[in-house]
C-alpha cells in the first residue's frame, strides 16, 4: 500500500504541527512535504497528496473535501503574518498587489474592502519574481508569511487583516485547515489529530527545536506562537469559516 502524502505549509506557523508529526514519529508513516500555501492546495486539488494544511479560500476547489482535524491556523485579533503594507495613508490607496502564495489571504482582504472598507480597488496579481518592497504611491501589497517580519518595518502603514476581520464579524479567523481529498478511517484521523497536539501542547519544546531556524528568534517566536496563532478548530472558527466562505461565493 502506498503512502499517505501530506503537504504542510513551510512558515512558522506550521512549526508545532511539524514538531508534532516528527516527535511523534507519525512523519515516518507518510510522505510528509512542505510547501507555499497555495502548492499545498494545487497539490491537493490535483491529487498529488492526499491530505494538505491548505488555505480555506481553496476549500471549495477540492472535489469532495473533508477537514479532518480539531487544528487549524487561525487567529483571534492580530496575526501578524498576513498584512496590508503600504506607504501612503489608507484612504489614498488605488492599487492593491496580491501575494500569490496564499487564496485565503488574498480573498480575505477582497472580502474586507467590499463589506468593511466599502472601498474599489485596482487588483495586482504577483508572481515569484516580484519585489514586495518595491512599491509606488498610492499603492499597497498583501503580505504573508515570515516575510512580513522581515519587511514590514520598510513600510509606513500597516493593517492587520486577521484584525480587521475581528472587527468586522466579531469572529475569529481561519486561514488554513487539514483537508483531505477523500475518506479516512478513524484510526488514522485520531493518529494524525494526537501527532499534531503533541505540538501544539508543547510549544517551549517547539521553539528550542526551531527558535533559530527561521527569521525570528526563540522570544519572538515564542510569543508568535502563544498569543499570534490559535490552533484551536472550535466552533466559534467554524462559523467564523461559514461565513468567509458565504462572502467570498458573493465577491
Amino acid at each position: 500500500m502506498d503512502k499517505i502524502r501530506i503537504s504542510a505549509v513551510k512558515y512558522a506557523n506550521t512549526y508545532p504541527f511539524i514538531y508534532g508529526l516528527i516527535e511523534s514519529g507519525f512523519d515516518k508513516k507518510v510522505i510528509l512535504e512542505t510547501d507555499h500555501p497555495s502548492d499545498c492546495a494545487a497539490k491537493l486539488i490535483s491529487g498529488r497528496v492526499d491530505i494538505g494544511l491548505i488555505p480555506v479560500a481553496a476549500l471549495p476547489l477540492v472535489k469532495d473535501y473533508h477537514i479532518i482535524s480539531n487544528y487549524c491556523i487561525g487567529a483571534n485579533g492580530n496575526v501578524r503574518t498576513v498584512l496590508l503594507l503600504s506607504n501612503s495613508p489608507f484612504r489614498e490607496i488605488r492599487n492593491i498587489y496580491l501575494d500569490y502564495r496564499s487564496r485565503s489571504s488574498v480573498n480575505l482582504t477582497k472580502v474586507l474592502a467590499k463589506n468593511s472598507w466599502k472601498r474599489e480597488f485596482t487588483w495586482i496579481n504577483t508572481s515569484v519574481s516580484f519585489d514586495f518592497c518595491n512599491i509606488g504611491n498610492n499603492e499597497a501589497v498583501v503580505l504573508i508569511g515570515d516575510q512580513c517580519f522581515e519587511f514590514e518595518s520598510s513600510f509606513r502603514y500597516k493593517i492587520d487583516l486577521a484584525n480587521a476581520w475581528k472587527e468586522f464579524a466579531g469572529l475569529p479567523f481561519v486561514f488554513a485547515c487539514w483537508t483531505s481529498n477523500k475518506q479516512f478511517d478513524n484510526v488514522f484521523i485520531k493518529e494524525f489529530d494526537e501527532a499534531l497536539a503533541q505540538g501544539v501542547n508543547n510549544i517551549e519544546e517547539v521553539v528550542n527545536k526551531f527558535g533559530q531556524t527561521g527569521t525570528m528568534n526563540s522570544e519572538f517566536l515564542r510569543t508568535y506562537l502563544n498569543e499570534n496563532i490559535d490552533f484551536n478548530y472550535n466552533d466559534e472558527k467554524k462559523k467564523a469559516l461559514k461565513l468567509f466562505l458565504k462572502l467570498i461565493s458573493e465577491l
